[in-house]
């Protein structure tokens, strides 16, 4: 993500709805500030029961929305917010299948 203008900025931060995976700053350009993107990690291995995107039902957004608020909130952050998600397939070995990168997967 930061060979893509992204600083990330937390790590697996706890609130008291959950954790979230990861947080990060992106440029917005020139004229605009910079954008604050929660990131949602969704890991399987394999594909034969279903995929990452799977698993970001309903509920779990919903998690994810309560705890960029909470987070943004007790950051006092004043600026724009998206939620990405970051789905990763692996091998069996464990290598990388594929890294798919959703942005703005729920508005709030």
């Amino acid at each position: 993500m930061e060979k893509e203008g992204y600083k990330i900025i937390e790590q697996n931060y706890k609130t008291k709805y959950a954790e979230i995976d990861l947080v990060a700053e992106k440029s917005a350009g020139l004229f605009m500030g910079p954008k604050l993107v929660f990131v949602e990690v969704r890991t399987k291995i394999g594909e034969n029961f279903g995929t990452p995107e799977d698993t970001l039902n309903k509920g779990k957004l919903y998690k994810v929305l309560r705890n960029a608020q909470a987070y943004a909130g007790f950051k006092k952050w004043q600026g724009a917010c998206r939620i990405d998600a970051v789905c990763i397939v692996l091998h069996p070995d464990m290598s990388v299948k594929r890294l798919t990168h959703h942005e703005d997967v729920i508005s709030g």
